[in-house]
């Protein structure tokens, strides 16, 4: 079934060196945009991560430092990969807990203005787990009937990812081709950042969704104790929960 889109839509995979949110960096980025009229484009960069790449993480992607010492930082490939991206939808698989995020950090770092927020997300591994609780490889050969080759390939698990939704929609009557529909329906939770540091209620207002003032307002907090921000600040935190955080203060000192 081809999607039917408002917006093209970029569904994306990364190879990091590892797991951490805050920490870890991009070793590889595979991108295939999928534009209105149908029309494919593929785009897959390598990335120095001007870090070191664990032995146990380049084991799982194939990709060691000696790979990468010589490809340009995301820094260099920031504003470029932006103009790839910009205007567009964003899909992915797990994407919403940790492709989209992690990105989002890699534009912070690199100073390039992307606003994330401006998109829907469709987090393609979420329906699946919905409708059927399996990994990729296991979607890949449900939906599509074969048999996938070089899984932590990005680009081999990128273009998985599409033909799955793509077969996702065949399959379910109950899905709607819209990526508005799939965007709400790919997503568990209402977080204002995005890993769920900060949610909002069902009021619309942001609250703290963990520690000593989970549940509780964040304007509310921030005015009544107010080195609160400051430990945020100065803890292991994405940058994009703190840019959250920052928004929210100010707007409530604009007020």
């Amino acid at each position: 079934m081809k999607l039917h889109l408002k917006n093209p839509i970029v569904f994306f995979d990364l190879e990091t060196t590892g797991i951490n949110i805050a920490k870890d960096r991009i070793v590889e980025i595979a991108i295939l945009k999928v534009n209105i009229d149908g029309t494919e484009e593929s785009h897959c960069y390598k990335v120095n991560p001007e870090m070191p790449i664990p032995k146990v993480t380049s084991e799982i992607h194939g990709i060691y430092d000696e790979d990468v010492k010589d490809s340009p930082t995301f820094k260099e490939l920031g504003k470029k990969l932006a103009k790839i991206i910009e205007g567009c939808d964003l899909a992915g698989f797990n994407s919403n807990k940790f492709d989209v995020p992690l990105l989002a950090e890699e534009f912070i770092r690199a100073e390039v203005d992307f606003d994330m927020k401006k998109r829907k997300f469709v987090d393609v591994q979420t329906i699946f787990h919905k409708m059927e609780k399996r990994t990729l490889g296991a979607a890949y050969k449900f939906y599509c009937g074969k048999e996938l080759e070089n899984a932590h390939s990005a680009l081999a698990d990128t273009t998985a990812t599409y033909e799955v939704l793509k077969s996702q929609l065949d399959r379910y009557d109950e899905l709607e081709n819209d990526v508005e529909f799939l965007n709400d329906f790919s997503s568990f939770n209402k977080n204002a950042d995005f890993i769920g540091r900060i949610i909002f209620n069902d009021k619309g207002q942001e609250v703290f969704n963990f520690g000593k003032y989970k549940g509780k307002s964040v304007e509310e907090v921030l005015s009544k104790d107010p080195s609160y921000y400051g430990w945020m600040m100065n803890g292991d935190f994405p940058l994009f929960t703190k840019k959250v955080l920052t928004n929210i203060k100010l707007r409530n000192f604009n007020k």
